[in-house]
């Protein structure tokens, strides 16, 4: 039989014994997770990055199912540089095939960044622009 730590019978744990249980299985978790993380090829782990990146930048200029509420163009120039100099940095490591679709999926949030801005930035002054060079 097995007892609940939260139940409130008399056979509750003490709160030091309750907060050492806790802490263990928080311990427990971290060392699971850094060993699957330890599994995980470089490449997968930089591209999955700049996946979420180029997604969250996507909703950001405008191009998810509630552009009214959701686009932010200040949020999008963050996510778009750090994408950029992500991928730029990156490129030499994770082979062309990789860096290819993620340059395009660069490329296309900085066309739609350009587009959505009331008040475009110049050529080769618009986000990412200083690690990919002039985006038109």
């Amino acid at each position: 039989m097995t007892t609940n730590p939260f139940s409130e019978s008399p056979a509750a744990p003490q709160p030091e014994r309750l907060e050492r249980w806790e802490q263990e299985n928080e311990r427990a978790a971290a060392a699971s997770a850094s060993r699957d993380l330890a599994d995980v090829p470089a490449v997968e782990v930089i591209t999955t990055t700049a996946v979420h990146l180029l997604s969250a930048a996507a909703v950001k200029v405008g191009l998810a199912d509630d552009p009214d509420t959701q686009k932010d163009l200040d949020e999008a120039r963050k996510l778009i540089n750090a994408l950029a100099g992500l991928v730029t940095a990156a490129a030499p490591e994770i082979s062309d095939m990789h860096a290819r679709s993620l340059r395009d999926g660069l490329r296309s949030v900085q066309l739609a960044f350009r587009e959505a801005s009331t008040v475009p930035d110049p050529i080769g002054k618009g986000p990412g622009e200083k690690y990919t060079g002039p985006v038109t």
